[in-house]
């Protein structure tokens, strides 16, 4: 009998059959062994020693498939002569642990190729070549003695389906190990919802788009309004105001009357809110004003065409009200409670936006000077 060609193809077969999987480890397993068989008394073979090799591999850390080469010298009982004996299987196998515990307890099903070949009297069991299917079934143990190295005693039974036969066989193997680390691939990162505003509430749960930016919201995505006076609390300048109490548009209490509206003829930078002295003598006028009339204040209210959207017309036209409302306190002396800055973006247009004279009319920064009444 060819024992390579049977041996090769049961490698290839089990190889074949095994699914690519990422796996942390996987192992190959070479496994030599000696054993005794016990045959079914209608083969008339005396028992004998049986010796093979096996080629495990471990593809899961409780599964594994084997094939197994292995061959035995029966006499014998009634008659002269022999058998030379030899089988080529492949098992599947069943751990009942994993592969770093030290005692590995298994069961295993295979299927094979078994030749009870003719010694040179010219007799075996049948009086000619015999070639027969055999399936088994068994179990055993595997003892790690180190992390190359382990023991395996197995115990066997063989199902001969051409003539019904049952063969039985106990081993004990010495193993050796070859172990393959692999690495399994890093799992895609989550696309981080989308925020519009910035304001770290998705937009699928914003309900209020369009905050300006740095403002403090809540889990919907809204303004806050820590007094609850109906000003929320990036506009309002009284912030702690008594419950109930009745507020202006600035969070403050009381009614405040506009009695003069200053336009200033501040032009600033594409994009930009800085300003300097060179718009001083406009400021002048708001100064002198309220110098002259200590019981006002002064709101610096900023506008914008309709060019661009209404989030960024909102925030530009707030910073540069800022800008011009921190001069008139730093550089004129107004103190800082009667001056306030509010962005009105492109809501409070004096003139079309749809010609390029209407839209400049409507880029502006007022200085609405109030009493409260």
């Amino acid at each position: 009998m060819n024992i390579m060609r049977p041996v090769t193809a049961a490698v290839l077969a089990s190889s074949l059959s095994v699914p690519a999987l990422a796996e942390t480890q996987d192992s190959i397993y070479l496994n030599p062994f000696a054993g005794y068989q016990l045959f079914d008394h209608k083969r008339d073979l005396s028992e004998t020693g049986t010796f093979g090799l096996g080629i495990e591999y471990r593809f899961l850390p409780n599964w594994a498939l084997e094939a197994v080469y292995s061959r035995a010298d029966a006499n014998r009982k009634d008659a002269p002569g022999h058998s030379e004996f030899e089988e080529v299987r492949v098992d599947g196998t069943y751990y009942f642990a994993g592969p770093d515990a030290v005692w590995n307890p298994y069961l295993s099903v295979g299927a094979g190729h078994a030749d009870f070949g003719m010694d040179d009297t010219g007799y075996n069991t049948a009086g000619t070549d015999h070639d027969e299917t055999r399936v088994n079934l068994g179990g055993g143990v595997r003892y790690n003695i180190s992390d190359r190295v382990s023991l395996r005693g197995d115990l066997r039974e063989f199902h001969g389906i051409d003539e019904s036969t049952f063969d039985t066989m106990v081993s004990l193997g010495l193993s050796v190990a070859f172990h393959r680390t692999t690495s399994e691939p890093e799992p895609a990162p989550e696309p981080a919802p989308k925020d519009s505003d910035n304001d770290g509430v998705p937009n699928s749960k914003d309900q209020c788009p369009n905050t300006p930016a740095g403002a403090e919201v809540n889990s919907r995505g809204c303004e806050l309004d820590s007094d609850n006076d109906g000003v929320v609390n990036s506009k309002d300048q009284c912030p702690d105001t008594a419950i109930g109490a009745e507020v202006d548009k600035t969070g403050c209490e009381g009614v405040t009357e506009t009695v003069e509206t200053m336009d200033l003829r501040v032009q600033f930078p594409t994009n930009s809110a800085q300003i300097d002295d060179t718009y001083d003598a406009e400021l002048l006028r708001v100064a002198e004003f309220m110098e002259e009339n200590p019981e006002t204040v002064a709101e610096i209210a900023g506008h914008t065409d309709s060019m661009g959207a209404a989030n960024y017309n909102q925030n530009l036209s707030q910073q540069r009200a800022e800008s011009v409302a921190d001069r008139l306190i730093s550089v004129h002396g107004i103190k800082a409670d009667r001056v306030s800055a509010v962005g009105y973006g492109e809501a409070e247009p004096v003139a079309t936006n749809d010609t390029a004279a209407g839209r400049a009319q409507n880029r502006r920064v007022e200085a609405r000077i109030q009493v409260l009444r």
